[in-house]
């Protein structure tokens, strides 16, 4: 018989039920979250609360690679140090954070939103592909520019970089993907920078 809570108070009960909606945050985790937030001063939770209703509400995603940013632009896309034609394909904004973590990469980035899973409901059109092949086709003398897909290797991955090659292929770009330095199947955020970094520093050509 599962264990249930008797909140002395409805206001309690609904701050445990939003807490507890956050992913991998168990039932007793958010009442002892609630409990805490519920001693601290009142200003410190207000700051809380008014960074995460900014957080939601002022975020802005990069109209060019899709990063979140402050700006209409992000950081790493208006940094004129930036090599602007080398593209590193990513599936989430946690693996651009790791591979910058690495500082052995240079270049730009496109978040495609995720990856191709008919299991998960998504799609080509659910990701941010169709804005990366045009952002490709733009390019000036494209031979002399790069794409690295970023994606993992399993099935998904593979199957995502393998469309978007398909779509890019007659231009001319030098198509290239981490070296499997990395597992089977790993995700970018769970890798060690120094593992990633070498990853992408002996990236190799694709082969579609």
């Amino acid at each position: 018989m599962q264990y249930k809570e008797h909140y002395p108070s409805k206001l309690l009960e609904e701050a445990v039920d939003a807490i507890g909606s956050l992913p991998g945050v168990g039932r007793r985790s958010s009442l002892r979250l609630a409990l805490h937030l519920l001693r601290q001063p009142a200003e410190n939770v207000h700051h809380f609360t008014e960074a995460i209703n900014r957080l939601r509400d002022d975020v802005k995603y990069c109209r060019q690679c899709h990063m979140i940013s402050d700006l209409e632009t992000c950081s790493i896309c208006s940094d004129r140090k930036r090599e602007k034609k080398q593209i590193c394909v990513v599936e989430s904004i946690r693996d651009v954070m790791s591979i910058e973590a690495t500082e052995r990469y240079f270049g730009v980035y496109h978040v495609l939103g995720g990856i191709i899973s008919p299991f998960d409901g998504l799609g080509p059109s659910d990701l941010n592909i169709a804005s990366l092949v045009e952002r490709v086709k733009a390019i000036e003398k494209p031979e002399e520019a790069e794409l690295i897909f970023a994606l993992s290797g399993d099935i998904e991955g593979e199957t995502t970089a393998l469309f978007i090659y398909r779509q890019i292929e007659d231009t001319g770009i030098r198509v290239t993907t981490l070296a499997r330095g990395l597992g089977f199947g790993d995700e970018l955020e769970y890798a060690d920078s120094i593992t990633l970094g070498r990853s992408i520093a002996n990236r190799q050509i694709f082969k579609g």
